[in-house]
């Protein structure tokens, strides 16, 4: 027997008791794990039942338990279950071996007296048999024939079940007698209680189980096993099925914690329009996508949640890998290849600004299974699909949804909480084009023909980096990377997303998981910095304007906040979605992020030295006019930022990587609050704008400040804080900033000291000190960048160059990078493509590019 001869109803009700959060799973022991047979000393568990319990006990997140009628020493030692499986005897009476139930002396001299009454009507009716257990006596009579097993039951029921402070059970062939009170729904209340359980599965086949199946509730799973009435839900036939059901839920919750399909992160492809942000895996799944706006929640959050959190998939009807997977060049459309097979992905731009629409054609010379599984909210929403003329409507959501498919025959599965919608299509006849639409109940055919459409949003991308000065090294990575940047470029309101994804784990399995769709201050600044050092000034105009709107929301500039969300507002309280087990296991799954209520005193460098790069950028696009190249409007946020570093330059903070501990005197935001301060000075020299005189006194102060404070004798390097030995790969900036000159032997000691202390192959670490979270972390591609800058400046172009050529290596086959990479396992790490990766590829390639002389 299979676990798919379980009822369907059955293996549902346990795939979805599988994706709690924490799971108690808990059983009655004779004829439920161990068969009913007629000497009780012989009732052995089924061995399957007892591994699926060890398992599951051993999952995250999961407690397994045993109540049982027996005597708790008997259970152990008959049960041999091992000491992950908690053991409670005497129907929820003994929670340790020996009584935890202290019974006093009157309720020992009842418990004796009961004793000797049950002795005795055992020896007066053959077969009757007397079990003694700590706190009460139990009769069976399995092995009396039934008229005189009935004569001994009623002999109990009369006599000693009777007396005053007796609780009595009966069960199948057996009366207990208790003189403490005895309940196996209290049991496993007092377990769920203790475990914090999200939910219970309990299964049993006795009467006395129904005192447990009584308290469930919500979530939870009641199975019975045999026949009877009962209040359990589920059924299943005999002590074997039990092991089924045991083991299928092993199964379905392994899969659901380990997150055993997840793509490696490195090979996730992004699609990509003006407003709207998605993920394909390189087997043809939109594994995530959100709805209205990247940093809204996901339709498709099958990259945190596997299948249950909704995918739209397409391969070919006889299963193969593909052979490839590519952009389009020039765009962020995205063609995956079978043998046979075609499928081109890309996000409409000729939408309107509430939708959402993401167009799939498949093409070629095989059939082709689609399988279209929307989970708004997460997966939190039960979704129906329904039939409709030309398509399909998605309902149970606020937002209206619709799959455009005109002569795909869908077939409708329904699980019990969703509807998933699979068809089988021959796209020989000609391309089957699948166009889902996300804010809109609309089926009808598009204004324009679907190759239109497409041509439309190549050209975007296309004309754009068509104007860029891409650096000559590497020179298809380097367009990819612009092209990314881009693509995070949040059109509709000016703001960048830092990635494009929530909860990619920085350590598999761990913790560490954040969400990055939103706008930081530093990051959006660096991105349109890179994005103007290839000649596009556009992407940092608009984000001006929007910090300039941030702005007009505060009583001051010193009160920025590190991020917003896209639109420029206070993100909501960070959450948590226990209801997704993450990326490969990795919880918890996070939406918001509480960085953003964190003082970070580095933001206004990054703006300032955006606004210096923008005007100089205009200076050589020819605007000779110094109004123009810096306008009023800039100098102004120019004037707003260092009045912020004037107010706050001496205060502690949690600094650049975020440290949910206490603030320190970070050098790397010291530093940035210098070359705000520098900027701003250069600025108005070379643009005729008015400086504040105390601005030149307050830089040469927080630089001889950063050079005696910020330096460790004893370990020979700048150090991430004042007073503190640990080392920083962002205290690199004392010297990529120009704070100090990069001759001066200080800076390439720190250089010398972060390769040995934070340098592991391939990549450099952040900072190797307790962060006061669990687990690890990868290095991160930015800090690799970092040390390539540093190593030019001291001279050492060798070093440089190979690890330019160790970074560019690590990145995925369509050139996509994340945020970390695990040197060890040799993979990526981190949310998913990160644009502080992409624009430190760029600096490094265009520093390289450039003759020896010019970088001194």
């Amino acid at each position: 027997m299979s676990a798919q001869d379980l009822s369907l109803e059955l293996r549902r009700a346990l795939s979805a008791i599988a994706r709690v959060p924490r799971l108690l799973v808990a059983s009655d022991y004779d004829g439920t794990i161990a068969p009913i047979v007629s000497d009780p000393t012989k009732a052995y568990p089924h061995r399957e039942s007892v591994s699926a319990l060890r398992a599951l006990a051993g999952l995250t997140g999961t407690t397994a338990a045993v109540i049982s009628g027996r005597a708790l020493r008997d259970l152990a030692a008959l049960s041999r279950l091992p000491v992950e499986v908690q053991l409670i005897g005497s129907h929820g009476s003994e929670f340790d071996v020996g009584f935890v139930h202290a019974i006093d002396n009157d309720a020992k001299q009842l418990l004796s007296e009961v004793t000797t009454t049950l002795t005795q009507i055992a020896q007066d009716n053959p077969g009757a048999s007397v079990e003694i257990k700590p706190a009460s006596v139990a009769l069976h009579v399995r092995n009396a024939s039934p008229e005189i097993g009935r004569r001994a039951l009623v002999q109990v029921r009369q006599g000693p079940a009777s007396w005053v402070g007796v609780q009595t059970t009966e069960g199948k062939e057996v009366i207990e007698l208790a003189v403490v009170e005895t309940d196996k729904g209290a049991a496993l209340d007092i377990v769920r209680h203790q475990q914090g359980a999200s939910a219970a599965l309990f299964i049993g086949d006795d009467v006395t189980d129904e005192k447990a199946f009584k308290r469930l509730s919500g979530p939870d799973v009641g199975i019975k096993v045999g026949d009877g009435e009962s209040l359990a839900e589920y059924r299943v036939a005999s002590t074997e099925e039990v092991s089924k059901a045991l083991a299928f839920l092993l199964e379905e919750r392994r899969t659901w914690l380990a997150g055993a399909s997840a793509p490696r992160i490195e090979r996730l492809t992004m699609l990509a329009s003006p407003r709207s942000k998605a993920l394909v895996t390189p087997d043809g799944t939109i594994t995530w996508l959100c709805h209205p706006e990247p940093d809204s929640a996901a339709v498709f959050a099958h990259l945190l949640g596997g299948p249950g959190a909704g995918h739209f998939t397409i391969q070919p009807e006889r299963a193969s890998l593909p052979l490839s997977q590519r952009y389009v060049d020039g765009t962020m459309t995205v063609e995956t290849r079978w043998s046979s097979l075609q499928v081109v992905d890309y996000l409409p731009h000729d939408v309107v600004p509430e939708r959402t629409d993401l167009t799939r054609v498949i093409t070629g010379d095989a059939k082709a299974v689609i399988t279209f599984a929307p989970r708004p909210e997460f997966g939190q929403v039960p979704v129906r699909l329904v039939h409709a003329t030309g398509g399909l409507k998605v309902e149970g959501t606020n937002d209206p949804m619709v799959l455009r498919s005109p002569g795909v025959e869908w077939e409708i599965i329904d699980d019990g909480n969703h509807h998933t919608a699979r068809a089988v299509v021959d796209p020989r006849q000609g391309p089957i084009v699948l166009e889902m639409r996300c804010g809109t109940s609309d089926l009808s055919p598009a204004m324009r023909p679907e190759t239109d459409r497409r041509r439309e949003a190549e050209r975007y991308w296309g004309d754009w980096v068509g104007t860029l000065e891409l650096p000559p090294l590497k020179p298809d990575l380097m367009k990819r990377s612009a092209l990314t940047l881009r693509g995070l470029v949040h059109a509709p309101s000016g703001s960048i997303l830092a990635a494009a994804t929530t909860s990619l784990p920085e350590d598999i399995g761990g913790v560490r998981n954040w969400d990055y769709r939103y706008c930081w201050l530093r990051d959006a600044s660096l991105t349109a910095s890179a994005l103007v050092s290839l000649g596009s000034v556009g992407e940092a105009e608009d984000l001006l304007a929007w910090v300039h709107r941030v702005l007009e929301t505060l009583p001051g500039p010193e009160r920025l906040h590190p991020l917003y969300t896209l639109y420029g507002e206070t993100l909501p309280p960070e959450a948590v979605i226990d209801q997704l087990p993450g990326y490969a296991g990795s919880r918890p799954v996070r939406v918001g992020n509480a960085a953003n209520m964190q003082v970070q005193l580095d933001v206004f460098g990054p703006i300032v030295d955006l606004i210096s790069q923008l005007a100089h950028a205009r200076e050589r696009k020819g605007i000779n006019d110094p109004a123009k190249a810096l306008p009023d409007m800039d100098w102004e946020l120019v004037h707003a930022m260092v009045s912020a570093v004037q107010r706050r330059w001496r205060e502690p903070d949690h600094g650049i990587w975020e440290i949910r501990g206490n603030p320190r005197h970070h050098v790397y935001s010291k530093v940035m609050g210098w070359l705000t301060v520098d900027r701003a000075l250069t600025l108005a020299r070379q643009f005729g704008r008015p400086a504040d005189p105390e601005w030149e006194t307050l830089r040469d102060t927080i630089a001889d400040e950063v050079k005696s404070e910020g330096w460790n004798d004893e370990v020979q390097s700048y150090t991430a804080a004042y007073e503190g030995t640990d080392l920083d790969a962002a205290t690199l900036h004392i010297g990529l900033s120009g704070l100090i000159d990069p001759s001066d032997p200080r800076f390439a000691a720190t250089v010398v000291a972060t390769e040995a202390e934070l340098r592991s192959g391939s990549t450099v670490y952040r900072y190797h000190h307790d962060d006061g979270l669990p687990g690890g972390e990868g290095g991160f591609h930015l800090c690799a960048a970092w040390l390539v800058e540093a190593y030019l400046l001291i001279g050492k172009r060798e070093d440089a160059e190979a690890l330019f050529a160790q970074l560019v290596d690590v990145a995925g086959p369509t050139g996509l990078l994340s945020e970390e990479y695990d040197p060890v396992a040799e993979r990526s790490l981190g949310n998913h493509p990160q644009a502080y990766s992409h624009l430190g590829l760029l600096r490094c390639a265009q520093l390289l590019s450039q003759p020896v002389a010019a970088l001194t």
